[in-house]
């Protein structure tokens, strides 16, 4: 589920970027950030790299922050970026963390039933930190014909949630910071309750990468799930504000 960024660098001089291979940018930021992830991609990405919107491709129809799209909107939208059923699939984003709302978009190709997809050790912050290129050319990449599923037991619904606090049939775990998660610190939305719901782990989303933003090893992601109290031989759900965070839990386990 993870690439390093040297593999990704000689797939690029190898030329193998095209319908076999794929990279996306899917880099995304709070308002209060005062960044902009599409006009950083424009000015600097990935050789080869599209750019992949998570407010973009999601249900516009919802009344929260990019929630997921039909089956058939994921479609048209991984097809203009040149991504085919039997294409190897990339992901990065250009966060401080190294790696933040990559593998959101690793979910989501999973959720939409396309196994081919990993996320790049590290992001870009190492991709550069190592020396590797950049670039703010972008062609874009011809259209395929891209064909989405919807796995449903991948997303559970508020009613779902409800049901299991109440049952405790499945371990839910959250991925915001631990004073979000405690209510001590104030949510980024000024709509969002602070705290969390009953029956929740807190794992911050950060606990899974190093000092260098890299993935922990498979090792030490075990260890961090057990000292955690969370058994991984279990159901397990993720939980996070909108989404996206939360999606570092399933990578990790």
């Amino acid at each position: 589920a993870v690439v390093s960024a040297q593999w990704l660098a000689d797939a690029i001089q190898n030329k193998l970027v095209g319908p076999k291979l794929r990279v996306l940018d899917g880099s995304w930021y709070l308002p209060k950030t005062k960044r902009v992830a599409r006009e950083e991609f424009q000015q600097k990405h990935i050789p080869g790299a599209s750019f992949f919107d998570i407010d973009e491709c999601s249900d516009k129809s919802s009344p929260y922050d990019h929630m997921l799209p039909t089956a058939s909107d994921f479609s048209r939208y991984v097809s203009d970026l040149g991504v085919g059923n039997d294409t190897h699939v990339v992901v990065y984003d250009t966060s401080d963390f190294g790696s933040y709302t990559a593998p959101r978009l690793w979910w989501m190709f999973r959720v939409f039933g396309h196994s081919s997809v990993s996320v790049l050790d590290g992001g870009f912050k190492n991709w550069v930190a190592d020396g590797h290129p950049v670039t703010s050319d972008y062609t874009k990449p011809d259209k395929t014909d891209f064909q989405a599923s919807l796995n449903q037991t991948w997303v559970k619904s508020y009613e779902d949630v409800l049901q299991n606090i109440k049952t405790k049939q499945v371990q839910v775990v959250d991925s915001r910071s631990a004073g979000r998660f405690r209510g001590t610190e104030p949510e980024p939305r000024e709509d969002v309750l602070p705290g969390h719901f009953p029956e929740t782990i807190n794992i911050p989303f950060t606990s899974f990468l190093d000092s260098s933003g890299r993935h922990h090893s498979p090792e030490n992601l075990t260890k961090l799930f057990q000292e955690s109290g969370v058994d991984l031989e279990k159901p397990l759900w993720a939980s996070c504000g909108s989404g996206v965070t939360a999606c570092h839990v399933i990578l990790a386990a």
